[in-house]
Protein backbone atom coordinates (compact mmCIF):
# COMPACT_ATOMS: atom_id res chain seq x y z
CA UNK A 1 0.00 0.00 0.00
CA UNK A 2 1.37 3.71 -0.83
CA UNK A 3 1.59 6.16 1.81
CA UNK A 4 0.39 9.43 -0.68
CA UNK A 5 -0.35 10.90 2.36
CA UNK A 6 2.67 10.40 3.79
CA UNK A 7 4.47 11.27 0.95
CA UNK A 8 2.85 14.66 0.03
CA UNK A 9 2.92 15.91 3.70
CA UNK A 10 6.77 15.38 3.31
CA UNK A 11 6.93 17.54 0.22
CA UNK A 12 4.85 20.12 1.91
CA UNK A 13 7.37 20.46 4.67
CA UNK A 14 10.08 20.62 2.44
CA UNK A 15 8.48 23.44 0.33
CA UNK A 16 8.08 25.07 3.76
CA UNK A 17 11.49 24.93 4.67
CA UNK A 18 12.75 25.90 1.26
CA UNK A 19 10.26 28.90 0.86
CA UNK A 20 9.63 29.97 4.54
CA UNK A 21 11.84 28.90 7.13
CA UNK A 22 10.18 30.88 9.84
CA UNK A 23 6.86 28.44 9.13
CA UNK A 24 8.74 25.65 9.16
CA UNK A 25 10.91 26.17 11.96
CA UNK A 26 6.90 26.61 13.90
CA UNK A 27 5.01 23.88 12.06
CA UNK A 28 5.26 20.30 12.52
CA UNK A 29 3.77 17.30 11.87
CA UNK A 30 0.92 15.09 15.03
CA UNK A 31 2.15 11.42 14.12
CA UNK A 32 -1.17 9.80 15.15
CA UNK A 33 -1.44 7.71 12.02
CA UNK A 34 -0.29 4.63 10.65
CA UNK A 35 -0.37 0.81 11.90
CA UNK A 36 1.65 0.33 15.09
CA UNK A 37 2.15 -2.87 17.15
CA UNK A 38 -0.80 -2.95 19.71
CA UNK A 39 1.20 -2.65 22.54
CA UNK A 40 3.02 0.76 20.98
CA UNK A 41 -0.78 1.58 19.58
CA UNK A 42 -1.83 1.26 23.55
CA UNK A 43 1.67 3.31 25.38
CA UNK A 44 1.06 6.10 23.12
CA UNK A 45 -2.89 6.38 24.09
CA UNK A 46 -1.45 6.44 27.78
CA UNK A 47 1.05 9.07 26.90
CA UNK A 48 -1.97 11.16 25.21
CA UNK A 49 -2.42 10.59 22.00
CA UNK A 50 -5.73 11.26 20.96
CA UNK A 51 -7.73 9.66 17.79
CA UNK A 52 -8.65 12.33 15.37
CA UNK A 53 -6.45 14.91 16.41
CA UNK A 54 -5.04 17.09 13.07
CA UNK A 55 -1.99 16.46 11.26
CA UNK A 56 -0.39 19.57 10.49
CA UNK A 57 0.15 22.38 13.36
CA UNK A 58 1.19 25.99 12.37
CA UNK A 59 2.18 27.73 15.95
CA UNK A 60 1.68 31.26 14.72
CA UNK A 61 -0.76 33.54 15.24
CA UNK A 62 -2.22 35.34 12.53
CA UNK A 63 -5.59 37.22 11.56
CA UNK A 64 -6.77 36.85 15.52
CA UNK A 65 -6.50 33.34 15.10
CA UNK A 66 -4.02 31.39 17.69
CA UNK A 67 -2.39 29.38 15.31
CA UNK A 68 -3.30 27.43 11.61
CA UNK A 69 -4.33 23.63 12.10
CA UNK A 70 -4.62 21.54 9.03
CA UNK A 71 -6.24 18.31 8.56
CA UNK A 72 -4.42 16.81 5.92
CA UNK A 73 -5.71 13.94 3.43
CA UNK A 74 -3.57 13.13 -0.18
CA UNK A 75 -4.52 14.72 -3.75
CA UNK A 76 -7.66 13.61 -5.39
CA UNK A 77 -8.00 10.93 -7.03
CA UNK A 78 -7.57 9.54 -3.45
CA UNK A 79 -10.67 9.28 -1.69
CA UNK A 80 -9.39 9.09 2.01
CA UNK A 81 -12.62 10.08 4.58
CA UNK A 82 -12.56 12.32 7.12
CA UNK A 83 -13.73 10.46 9.80
CA UNK A 84 -16.16 11.20 12.78
CA UNK A 85 -13.09 12.22 15.03
CA UNK A 86 -11.27 14.67 12.86
CA UNK A 87 -14.71 16.69 12.01
CA UNK A 88 -15.02 16.63 15.74
CA UNK A 89 -11.12 17.98 16.34
CA UNK A 90 -11.26 20.52 13.54
CA UNK A 91 -14.38 22.09 14.85
CA UNK A 92 -13.33 21.93 18.70
CA UNK A 93 -10.18 23.83 17.51
CA UNK A 94 -11.83 26.17 15.70
CA UNK A 95 -14.16 27.08 18.92
CA UNK A 96 -10.77 27.49 20.80
CA UNK A 97 -9.74 30.03 18.32
CA UNK A 98 -7.47 28.28 15.56
CA UNK A 99 -8.22 28.67 12.13
CA UNK A 100 -8.85 24.88 11.39
CA UNK A 101 -9.08 23.44 8.11
CA UNK A 102 -9.18 20.23 5.70
CA UNK A 103 -6.70 20.41 3.11
CA UNK A 104 -7.19 17.48 0.34
CA UNK A 105 -3.42 17.80 -1.08
CA UNK A 106 -0.28 19.63 -1.50
CA UNK A 107 -1.26 22.64 -3.86
CA UNK A 108 -4.21 23.04 -1.31
CA UNK A 109 -2.54 23.01 1.77
CA UNK A 110 0.46 25.52 0.21
CA UNK A 111 -2.33 28.03 -0.88
CA UNK A 112 -4.09 27.60 2.69
CA UNK A 113 -1.01 28.49 4.15
CA UNK A 114 -0.15 31.37 2.07
CA UNK A 115 -3.35 32.81 2.56
CA UNK A 116 -2.87 32.61 6.20
CA UNK A 117 0.75 34.16 6.01
CA UNK A 118 -1.64 37.16 4.12
CA UNK A 119 -3.20 37.81 7.40
CA UNK A 120 -1.66 40.45 9.78
CA UNK A 121 0.30 38.95 12.56
CA UNK A 122 -1.39 39.30 16.24
CA UNK A 123 -0.27 41.65 18.37
CA UNK A 124 1.74 40.75 21.40
CA UNK A 125 1.10 41.58 25.06
CA UNK A 126 4.33 42.88 26.92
Amino acid sequence: MRDLEGKEQADLFRWLHGNYPDVYRHAFHVPNGGHRHVAVANKLKQQGVKAGVPDIFIMMPRGGYHGLVIEFKASPPAKTQVSANQKEWLNRLADQGYLAVLCRGIDTAKQQIQDYLTLPENKKIA
